[in-house]
């Protein structure tokens, strides 16, 4: 029985973690603080070569890491100025055991619940078809919730695709990020949005539900412990009411 719950910020991004632990604390029969940025608090010497043990080098090779001294130097300004990380993927399920073992010894059992907000893009290996899969939270203890991997993880809608190949066709280029958002019509998260919050309420209690009853994601769309593939979906289970499915709205009130 998880009694305690412990959410890190993510300062360099727009997810309000003291809302989204109000949030939770409505949801959960456990008490909920929340804490500095976990890769802030728990840095040591040791830590950014570590962090670069987990980068994934290819969507489709397995093998991870870089320790190149350049790359570790990365992950050094990274940690102290995460506001210049960026366009890296990282092993979901190494880092998180990297960082687990950093938590204080008195606070590892899953009586209390670490979960931290990251700013950077997490993924796991798909031995179905051989390839990395980008992901918004890998759950456990210590649970991962990526931001960015709240615009990246589910795809867009077919609509986006089909314009950035056109216009590529045309131009010989990707257009810009934003020139897309703005021609597709459909619901999807992108970068900054302002919806960020909400949408990570649902995956910070996916966290939670794991840990209390051992159950993976719900398979009814719509549902906030729902895992969907697409952002059109993510929009739904997140954004827009009901929040639960029949069988968890008992359980999440």
């Amino acid at each position: 029985m998880v009694e305690q719950v412990t959410l890190y910020r993510a300062p360099t991004t727009n997810a309000d973690a003291d809302a989204i632990a109000d949030w939770l604390d409505d949801h959960l029969d456990a008490a909920v603080e929340v804490r500095d940025r976990f890769l802030s608090l728990y840095a040591d010497d040791d830590l950014a070569a570590e962090i670069a043990e987990t980068r994934v080098l290819s969507p489709h090779e397995r093998e991870t890491g870089n320790t190149m001294t350049g790359i570790v130097r990365y992950e050094q300004r990274a940690l102290d100025s995460p506001e210049r990380a960026g366009g890296v993927v990282y092993d979901g399920i190494v880092l998180q055991r990297r960082l687990r073992e950093r938590i204080p010894a008195d606070e590892r059992s899953l009586e209390h619940l670490h979960i931290a907000l990251l700013d950077r893009v997490i993924g796991t290996w798909g031995d179905h078809d051989g390839r990395w899969h980008k992901r918004v939270n890998v759950v456990g203890q210590l649970a991962l919730v990526s931001v960015p991997g709240l615009y990246e993880a589910p795809a867009k809608p077919e609509a986006y695709y089909e314009a950035k190949g056109k216009h590529a066709l045309l131009s010989g280029g990707a257009p810009p990020r934003e020139v897309l958002e703005s021609e597709i019509d459909g619901d999807f998260l992108v970068e900054d949005d302002p919806r960020t919050t909400d949408a990570l309420k649902g995956y910070v209690l996916q966290a939670g539900h794991h840990v209390e009853t051992g159950e993976g994601f719900c398979e009814q769309e719509g549902c906030r412990l729902s895992n969907p593939h697409r952002q059109p979906g993510v929009v739904e289970a997140q954004l827009r009411e009901p929040a639960f499915c029949d069988r968890h709205a008992e359980t999440y009130r």
